[in-house]
């Protein structure tokens, strides 16, 4: 009998040894669980954009990226030359009549881009998405299929983020490379009436943020008045730049204002477009985080003159 329960004992030891190692080796294999995440980033130093021009080369040093303050591993990092960029150019319907003035300064910013960049035009108005052009590489045909923009408020879209979300959608029919939005819009969501205007009560703009941040779609966006934001309410107007804000930020673009006015000229927008783009880069690293939910990100450069923008985090679904 003694014998017996011995022999039972070693054997529970032995199942309860292979049991621990199989735990072990269980837990070292969901550890060791990976996926790759490409986002855009833009490198340039500090005082780049305050010169407004770009040199031939940036010394970055060591590039660190950090997911929820945890770092992670860096694949690759494609350069201009070797990744394409694909632009969607969104414009609001509604914008007031000054905005037309600028067709000719986009037509020359399209046609500017690298050759084998890939350029859609679209236009935001109620009912949804006017496109004008699908992705195409013929840089001049894009450019001509710029039209002045109706400027009826009658036209207005229920929210300008819906246009941004349904154009998200076209990339997805894109080789992977580097992807950006220009918007240009006044900004303001009244899907919820004046007092849901505000940045953080926009569920449209959320929404807009995070399918950007998921297919690594960095958003510029140029601030435009519409006829209710041309008389002057401030509250509206704040409302409306400060969504745009949001919007760029948390998606490594970068918002343009001119105050409270239609720009003058969208050229020195350009200007500093052109610089980010020919910075931008598609970085590839290896995400330890298999939680689904958000998760927020870090990158920066051990070179303390060196800036970059980037998607401040991104939603991930499994």
């Amino acid at each position: 009998m003694k014998k017996i329960n011995l022999f039972s004992l070693i054997i529970c030891l032995v199942l309860l040894s292979f049991s621990t190692l199989n735990a072990q080796k269980k837990e070292r294999n969901e550890e060791q669980k990976v996926r790759t995440m490409t986002i855009p980033i833009s490198i340039f130093t500090k005082q780049e954009l305050k010169d407004n021009q770009a040199e031939e080369f940036v010394q970055a040093d060591r590039l660190i990226v950090k997911e929820d303050k945890q770092e992670q591993t860096i694949l690759s990092i494609k350069s201009v030359t070797g990744t394409s960029l694909s632009l969607a150019i969104l414009i609001q319907d509604d914008l007031t009549s000054n905005f037309n003035l600028q067709l000719q300064d986009i037509a020359k910013f399209i046609r500017s881009l690298p050759r084998g960049s890939r350029v859609m035009v679209a236009y935001m108005r109620g009912g949804g998405l006017q496109v004008r052009q699908k992705f195409t590489d013929d840089l001049e045909k894009a450019s001509k299929s710029l039209r002045v923009v109706l400027g009826n408020s009658a036209f207005a879209p229920r929210s300008p983020y819906d246009g941004v979300e349904d154009v998200l959608k076209r990339f997805d029919a894109l080789p992977t490379g580097r992807r950006a939005i220009l918007m240009v819009s006044d900004g303001l969501d009244l899907s919820n009436g004046a007092d849901g205007s505000t940045p953080g009560q926009s569920v449209d703009l959320e929404n807009a943020i995070l399918k950007a941040q998921k297919r690594s779609v960095a958003i510029y966006s140029f601030y435009s008045p519409t006829a209710v934001t041309e008389n002057g309410n401030s509250r509206l107007i704040l409302n409306g730049q400060g969504s745009l804000q949001k919007l760029s930020d948390e998606t490594g673009g970068r918002a343009f204002f001119q105050g409270s006015i239609a720009p003058i000229s969208f050229e020195p927008f350009f200007k500093d477009v052109g610089i980010l783009l020919n910075r931008q880069l598609a970085l590839t690293y290896l995400s330890t985080n298999m939680k689904k939910g958000y998760h927020k990100l870090e990158v920066f450069s051990t070179n303390p003159e060196v800036k970059i923008e980037h998607p401040k985090g991104y939603y991930y679904r499994k």
